[in-house]
């Protein structure tokens, strides 16, 4: 195959077409619209990994219901500081989408949001107190009111018919519930932004793998892409570069040379779900349904019974179930960790090996699981569950990052951007929350890299964000106006929407 084609020029460079690098381009587009955008992936297709709603990029994340966002504390007391940064994050989100609707960067919310309850369900005497704690500590704050407390048999065998269906409620049960929740077709919201960035000039090549980046002397960087179809080699070089590549990024980051990248490692994960073929049982179940992780287990095998809207029908999926491969990418290599160890991650790497051994004997039992075995952990959810109504999915790969601590290394369950010290070039690693607050994810790249731009733009974004600048937590007048605005703009307003949900904020409580 020829490798003769002339070296190409663009001022930004998008390395993977998912939610991060769509939502950036979409962002600058906007904001500085004389700049030529150029998006670059390695798959024939948009979201086709993590950010595709199949593969485990479907809840919208705004700290509703995840309990692993609200811990315990040692005197019973609940921190809820985690739970309101990422509600906060969420809510910027919700402003930027909410703009793009309005202005026609986005076309019908339907398509990509839908409103669905979030609820975080417990059950045992422990649990139950855990849970009313955390309502407690919640429901009086501007972003969660409305939130309610349910440990009565009969609401929850209304709200949640499929789970309580042959359940024992000799076990006591509990249940946060909140109606302010949303699903999200990421897959279908970042085809939206690509959409509108190649209308408005930009180029989006698909089967196109960015095979090695190098800066030059001139301070711009050299990306090497070779075609996957046809063989062909290029080189394009670029003023900036984002890698929003999921796990692809690691090894991207390490090859560009900066310093901010050393140390780092990561941990890949693979994961699998049960997704309901029965549209009789889809049909019971409307809500998006969060439980504990086991005693023992990651923040990331926290089980859920979660409905997905995708395409305009529902679904149901249940897990996730853990797996390990040594791939960074769903359809990634077997080579990708060995690959990404250095020298100046290497220690790093083995000192998460000592610490984290719960995690490594979770994954050995999670590997060793049999089907009846993983029917048996749905249970907890659906009792009469039973295997034929459920078939088993392949989620996305997760690689957690690991970070450089002392002279050992520490293994994190967030994202983490990464960004050269001029600017030029920044990154993505890590997974949860991750789509769900990409638009202040993609704020912060934008702050660090270009600063002096930043200032210029403040007004504009102001408009996308009005909130920018500002904790909504602290401010409930500017939350409810944002909140309405965006309920309306997003197709949210639940009056006209059939629910089967109560008005009082504690219902039916015995411990009232």
């Amino acid at each position: 195959m020829s490798n003769a084609a002339a070296d190409q020029k663009t001022d930004v460079v998008l390395v993977g077409a998912g939610i991060m690098s769509a939502t950036l381009g979409a962002l600058l587009h906007q904001l500085q619209p004389d700049w030529s955008v150029s998006v670059y992936e390695r798959l024939d297709a948009a979201a086709a990994e993590s950010t595709d709603p199949w593969n485990n990029a479907g809840t919208g994340h705004s700290a509703l219901c995840e309990l692993n966002y609200t811990p315990e504390n040692a005197d019973g007391s609940v921190d809820v500081s985690k739970a309101i940064t990422v509600n906060e994050q969420f809510q910027v989100s919700r402003q930027f989408w909410s703009h793009a609707v309005e202005n026609g960067v986005l076309s019908d919310p339907k398509d990509f949001i839908n409103p669905i309850p979030h609820v975080s369900f417990v059950h045992g005497a422990d649990n139950v107190k855990y849970l009313r704690a955390r309502y407690d500590a919640l429901a009086g704050h501007p972003l969660f009111a409305g939130m309610e407390y349910i440990d009565d048999a009969d609401e929850f065998s209304r709200r949640l018919p499929l789970m309580a269906k042959g359940r024992d409620f000799s076990d006591p049960v509990a249940l946060n519930w909140s109606d302010g929740g949303t699903d999200i077709d990421f897959g279908a919201l970042t085809k939206q932004f690509l959409n509108y960035i190649s209308k408005s000039g930009g180029a989006v090549h698909f089967g196109h793998d960015v095979r090695n980046i190098a800066k030059q002397s001139d301070g711009t960087w050299k990306l090497k892409v070779r075609n996957n179809r046809t063989g062909e080699k290029k080189t394009v070089n670029a003023k900036f570069v984002f890698v929003g590549a999921g796990g692809g990024a690691l090894h991207l980051l390490q090859q560009s040379g900066i310093k901010e990248a050393k140390g780092f490692g990561g941990f890949p994960v693979s994961g699998a779900f049960f997704r309901c073929t029965n549209r009789e049982l889809i049909d019971q179940h409307h809500a998006k349904v969060y439980g504990k992780a086991a005693v023992g287990a990651p923040p990331m095998s926290v089980p859920h019974l979660d409905t997905r809207v995708i395409g305009g029908t529902p679904g149901l999926l249940f897990g996730p179930y853990a797996g390990w491969s040594p791939k960074f990418l769903k359809e990634g290599k077997l080579t990708d960790l060995p690959g990404s160890i250095r020298p100046n991650n290497l220690m790093s790497l083995l000192g998460v090996g000592v610490t984290e051994l719960g995690l490594t004997k979770y994954l050995v039992s999670e590997l060793l699981a049999s089907p009846a075995d993983r029917v048996d952990t749905l249970s907890e959810f659906v009792p009469k569950a039973i295997g034929k109504d459920w078939e088993l999915i392949v989620a996305g790969q997760r690689v957690q990052v690991i970070r450089r601590k002392g002279v050992g290394g520490v293994l994190e369950f967030g994202t983490a951007v990464i960004t050269a010290e001029d600017g030029s070039i920044a990154g993505l690693l890590g997974a949860s929350p991750g789509a769900s607050t990409a638009v202040p994810a993609m704020l912060d790249v934008l702050k660090s890299c270009f600063g002096e731009q930043y200032r210029s733009w403040e007004p504009k974004l102001k408009e996308m964000v009005p909130s920018l600048g500002v904790k909504l937590s602290g401010d409930p007048k500017l939350f409810d106006e944002v909140w309405d605005w965006t309920s309306g703009a997003l197709e949210l307003k639940t009056d006209n929407i059939a629910s089967n949900t109560g008005t009082s904020k504690v219902a039916a409580s015995a411990t009232v």
